[in-house]
């Protein structure tokens, strides 16, 4: 746990508050497509996720299973094998994802329109 105490308290009573507070980082929407997708090593993961470092993104996989959205699975073999998935909470979130996917995409086509 971090010793991080947060100044201004998350409003609860938005959800989009606390769904940007669980899912609102840069990386956790594709760390979470990509386990859904059957990318489930934190190594397989880095090589996925271009320009994320390791620290951060352990770091992220730790936030994602303390907020239960995925759960983390560690293998009794020489080496250690650590494995996500996610949970029942975390596919959920799956339908909410692909439309994001899909708007950014419609988005993605337009602004090139534009450029052209």
């Amino acid at each position: 746990m971090s010793s991080y105490k947060r100044k201004i308290p998350i409003d609860i009573n938005c959800g989009i508050n606390v769904a940007l507070k669980v899912i609102g980082s840069k990386w956790k929407l594709c760390i979470i497509e990509l386990i859904n997708k059957g990318i489930s090593r934190p190594r397989d993961l880095n090589k996925k996720i271009t320009n994320i470092n390791k620290r951060v993104l352990q770091q992220q996989l730790k936030e994602l299973e303390m907020d239960g959205l995925i759960s983390k699975t560690i293998y009794p073999e020489v080496p250690l094998r650590a494995e996500y998935s996610l949970t029942e909470l975390g596919i959920t979130i799956i339908p909410l994802l692909e439309q994001i996917e899909d708007w950014g995409n419609l988005y993605a086509n337009l602004f090139e329109i534009k450029q052209s």
